[in-house]
């Protein structure tokens, strides 16, 4: 059943360790610890990365490494993978990395899995995975969540650390698949409409519906993914939107690159067919000054009945990224005042 929003959802971050126009990755990387610690002071649940690989944009291809530094420099806001691109790797080295982040840090490591690669297909290569090992991503699910439980009687390979962690697995997910495999195996949902949002009526509702409580799970608990770029004025708002716009339209040209810095007129650098794409894409965005994002925010928890509410934030300017992330945590106390 949808969530009872008399109680408001907590929010969480998902960071890309986005790299702007004109920085380096190891800025990118200062400016993601330094965002988890305004997030843990805002009130914010978790802190997420996620998995990509060969993109001059993105700093956290090394994820679990990132997540240490992230946990290393807070205090008590849960840190985690939004997530593993599970078939890129072994359930055992999965097991060994994030049993050893929960034995440094523990009780705050969450680990989401996904079945996409992170990649294109030349780099998947280069990861030494072979394409087909998706199609396995249920059987390293379960393996992996073995790998982190109890050790059984007569087990030969064990985790270690990893072994008895019972580290929170997560299913992430675009499709009606990913949500059909959380629901059968008792886990939480993760659906990415930050960028993939067509399913995601028809995902929560499969979730839902056929959700089988577990040792980690007794109900349903689902959590989505959002775009929110937050400013003193709408207007101010619209023009920070216009990196991630940009970023879009490249990816529909396949011309990736570093984050873009906002620009003024964005309708003079797409096309109305890339403009369709893209804000299709990032339909569940909510851009604005503080009224306008409470307002969108709002009608949207109602909508979803969602449990918890991922927020990415594609900003070119870090101060801004920070201030946007203050705004919506006043926004969303204000909600909770309200209700």
């Amino acid at each position: 059943m949808p969530t009872d929003h008399t109680a408001r959802p907590p929010l969480s971050v998902l960071d890309l360790a986005p790299v702007p126009e004109g920085s380096t990755p190891g800025d990118a990387l200062r400016n993601t610890l330094d965002l988890a610690r305004h997030a843990e002071r805002l009130g914010y649940r978790r802190y997420w990365l996620a998995e990509h690989h060969n993109m001059t944009g993105i700093a956290s291809a090394a994820t679990s490494v990132v997540i240490g530094h992230v946990a290393a420099g807070t205090a008590t806001i849960r840190v985690g993978a939004g997530g593993i691109m599970l078939p890129n790797h072994s359930p055992l080295v999965i097991a060994e990395q994030f049993g050893t982040l929960e034995a440094l840090f523990p009780g705050r490591i969450d680990l989401g899995l996904g079945r996409a690669p992170g990649t294109d297909q030349m780099t998947l290569r280069a990861l030494r995975r072979d394409p087909s090992v998706a199609e396995q991503f249920p059987q390293d699910v379960l393996e992996l969540q073995a790998l982190l439980g109890p050790v059984q009687p007569g087990q030969r390979v064990q985790a270690v650390p990893g072994a008895g962690s019972n580290v929170p697995l997560w299913i992430l997910g675009s499709s009606l698949f990913g949500g059909q495999l959380a629901a059968a195996f008792g886990l939480p949902y993760a659906f990415a409409s930050h960028f993939a949002p067509d399913a995601l009526m028809r995902a929560l509702q499969v979730y839902r519906e056929n959700f089988t409580p577990s040792a980690q799970l007794d109900r349903p608990y689902a959590m989505v993914g959002v775009n929110v770029v937050a400013a003193e004025t709408d207007a101010e708002a619209r023009r920070l939107f216009t990196s991630a716009q940009q970023s879009f339209a490249r990816l529909i040209r396949g011309t990736r690159g570093q984050l873009p810095p906002p620009i003024d007129d964005i309708e003079s650098f797409w096309s109305p067919l890339e403009k369709a794409q893209a804000m299709n894409m990032l339909s569940c965005s909510f851009v604005g000054s503080a009224e306008t994002v409470r307002r969108g925010l709002d009608s949207f928890l109602a909508e979803t009945g969602a449990d918890e509410i991922m927020v990415a934030s594609a900003i070119h300017d870090h101060a801004a990224r920070v201030r946007s992330y203050e705004i919506l945590a006043e926004v969303h106390g204000a909600l909770r005042a309200a209700a």
